[in-house]
């Protein structure tokens, strides 16, 4: 089933590329800086920072080199099943 948006692939790409951007300079971080730190080439990072390109698993480890896994984890997570209704908590 596909849900109707108006956000597209690239959309979301250049908004994580955003994100990191910008956690990179909130903690005043190069991008040599970050590279050390995240095992990510500093080239790969500008790359990315311009193109939005980049692979999974080096976003991932940039990723955890800015903010916590957790936080990213979080976003994928499936909410639990909460009753709507009183009913509903009643028929369980």
């Amino acid at each position: 089933m596909s849900l109707l948006t108006l956000l597209s692939a690239d959309d979301t790409q250049q908004q994580l590329a955003q994100a990191v951007l910008h956690k990179r300079k909130l903690m005043k971080l190069s991008r040599n800086a970050l590279a050390e730190r995240s095992t990510v080439p500093a080239s790969t990072i500008k790359k990315f920072e311009t193109t939005a390109q980049i692979s999974l698993r080096q976003f991932i480890l940039l990723w955890q080199s800015v903010d916590s896994l957790e936080n990213l984890v979080a976003v994928i997570k499936q909410p639990e099943n909460k009753p709507r209704s009183i009913d509903e908590v009643l028929q369980e």
